[in-house]
Parts: structure tokens; sequence; C-alpha cells
């Protein structure tokens, strides 16, 4: 059995991870709920983006436009990976690094990755993929002019031919234990078939303003992307915070009642070596 100092030691242990455990999840608590309002905030317009820009892509639909065009042979594809700098948050890194790695497997062809946080880039260089560039510090609170220099970066690759597909792995936010990686395609750019286009009319060219929209369109959606990751970080984060002060608590629970015991049979057994002591004299 463990020595009373030894337990007791253990309990202040336990007992001081406990209290940075549940500040952890006070902090993600707070944060999430900051993060869902901006999320929230910029639903409508990304939603109405994507409409809007989806009719002007269908309209344009007979339109050889560069960016909407595929590439007869695909040799390089790129792959935005949008994970966390730190861990702590569960399964959230592992799920969306899990999921495009599946999905590199299924399509082929090389993959050059672009990650946003570290525990991207050290998945995908554990595995010998080439990462372009790293972007830290975002992740958490990311801003418009983020997802703009992401998304501008991916499309220069694009356009000096270094790939030939664009692709966005991400995590949806469902609610905040629930969330699901997802990837979509973000070069070439897909007209949809079932959009209504009927009277559209373009200014001062439809090539003209298809070169205005796409490259807006690419980083709302890095953008939509970016908040809804950063929400379900700090949703994983703040849930696994929570479970491991539950368990903290039970350890000690244990741990008490085992000093306890061993405080009480210490003292049972001094009592026996008084009294056994005192018979012999």
């Amino acid at each position: 059995m463990p020595s009373i100092r030894g337990i007791k030691l253990r309990i202040k242990s336990i007992n001081s991870t406990q209290h940075i455990t549940k500040a952890m999840n006070l902090v993600a608590a707070s944060k999430l709920q900051r993060a869902k309002a901006k999320l929230s905030q910029n639903k409508a317009y990304y939603e109405e983006t994507k409409r809007v820009m989806a009719s002007i892509a269908a309209a344009g639909r007979n339109v050889r436009h560069p960016l909407m065009t595929p590439r007869r042979e695909v040799k390089n594809n790129l792959l935005v990976v949008i994970t966390s700098d730190r861990g702590l948050c569960g399964s959230y890194n592992v799920n969306v690094s899990r999921e495009a790695r599946k999905f590199m497997r299924t399509v082929g062809n090389v993959y050059n990755v672009i990650s946003v946080g570290n525990k991207g880039k050290e998945f995908f260089r554990r595995r010998k993929k080439k990462v372009l560039e790293t972007f830290t510090g975002i992740s958490e609170n990311p801003f418009y002019d983020d997802a703009a220099v992401i998304a501008g970066m991916a499309l220069d690759l694009y356009r000096n031919g270094t790939v030939d597909c664009v692709y966005l792995a991400y995590t949806e936010f469902i609610s905040t234990i629930s969330y699901q990686p997802k990837i979509m395609r973000l070069l070439p750019l897909e007209a949809p078939e079932t959009v209504s286009v009927s009277g559209m009319i373009y200014e001062p060219s439809e090539e003209a303003v298809l070169d205005a929209l796409i490259p807006k369109y690419l980083e709302t959606v890095m953008f939509g992307a970016l908040l809804e990751s950063a929400a379900c970080q700090l949703g994983a984060r703040m849930t696994g915070m929570d479970a491991a002060t539950d368990n903290a608590g039970k350890m000690m629970d244990k741990l008490n009642l085992q000093y306890n015991r061993a405080r009480q049979g210490a003292i049972t057994q001094e009592i026996t070596e008084i009294v056994s002591g005192a018979n012999a004299l």
C-alpha cells in the first residue's frame, strides 16, 4: 500500500491539475461564446455570397474562365488544412487531419499542403507531405484579413500553374459537442446545375465580373471555414477540459478514501503497539 505521504502528494498534484483544467474550461467557454457570435454574424453574409456567386457562375457556365475551367491533366493538388496551434482539444485535430489524409489517398496525385495551425503542419510533415506554408496564431480568433492572405496564396499557386486543383479541409460547426470534418473544392470553381439564372446581365463583361468576384468569393469561403473551425476547436477544448476536471474529482475522491484508510490503519497499528508494549511491561 502506498505511504500516507505519497498519497497526500498525489492528492495535492491532482488538485493543482484540476484547478488548471477548470480554468482552461472557463477560458474556452468564454472564447467559444465570442466565436459563436462571430460565426453567427458572418453566416448570413457567407450564405448570400455563396448564392450570388453560384448564380453568376451558373450564368457564365459557357464562359471559358481560367478559374472555372478544369485542367486536362491534374498533376499537383493543394490542400489547405485548418487545425489548431495547441492540443488539449480532444479529437478535433486528429479528425480533420485523418479526413484530409483519407481524401489524399482517394483522389491520388501529388499533394502540397498549406496548414493553418501547428498541429496540421506536424501531422503532414511526419507523413512526408510538403507543407508550403504554416499560419499560426489565428486558429482561435481569425480575421477576414487572415482569410484573404491564405486565399490569395492559394489563388496565386493555382494561377501560376504550381497546382491544378485547390481543396479545403476544415471542421463544420454543428453544436458545442458536435462537429464534422469536411473537404470542399475551391478551384477550379464548380458552377451548380440547379441555379436559376434568368435575366442575368454582365457589365462590363462576363470575364471582368468573374475576375473581380471569384477572389472575393474564395476569401469569404475561407473566412467562413476559419470561423467554423475556431468554434469547433474551442467547443472541443471546453468539453475536454470539463471531462478532465470531472475525472480529477473522481480520482481525488478515491485517493481521499485510500488516504483515510491508510491513516486509520496507521493509527490502529500505533494503538496496537502501545497496548502490546504496556502488556509486556
